[in-house]
């Protein structure tokens, strides 16, 4: 069951989200609004739209939510392999999503002041190549 439903979720979610489902959705918008004199802008006119709208954004959440989820955990997989092939990479990054919020929290800041090292590194490396530049420009070094 499982098997079908993410073959169906996976076609649905591709067929859905092409420009021919958007041009057929507009379609049907047009031809709703077109009838609209015709049915004298009825409650069941607009009943017509808003339950069939309705109905099928209900449907669709459930798909786009299978295949984000299967491409959230592809995802994961394939970035755990990586850290695990990277000498160095700290393989206690694997199960991230299983942190608390508070430990993703603390870990973001880790991230930060890690960065904002290396801004800085790289700023005063700038420096002094340009202070070296300039002082050979000058004459001062031979």
């Amino acid at each position: 069951m499982r098997e079908l439903f993410r073959k169906f979720a996976q076609k649905t979610s591709q067929a859905v989200g092409s420009s021919w489902a958007f041009i057929l959705a507009v379609l049907i918008i047009i031809v709703w609004a077109i009838t609209g004199p015709m049915f004298h802008y009825s409650d069941t006119w607009q009943l017509v739209i808003n339950t069939g709208t309705t109905i099928i954004t209900f449907l669709m959440v459930f798909l786009i939510q299978n295949t984000q989820n299967r491409d959230a955990k592809a995802i994961h997989l394939k970035l755990d392999e990586l850290l695990k092939g990277v000498k160095g990479a700290r393989t206690g990054l694997v199960n991230l999503e299983q942190l608390s919020d508070k430990e993703l929290e603390n870990l973001q800041k880790e991230f930060e002041r890690l960065h904002e090292k290396v801004n800085h590194e790289h700023q005063s490396g700038d420096e002094e190549r340009i202070a070296l530049k300039e002082a050979s420009q000058s004459g001062k070094l031979a």
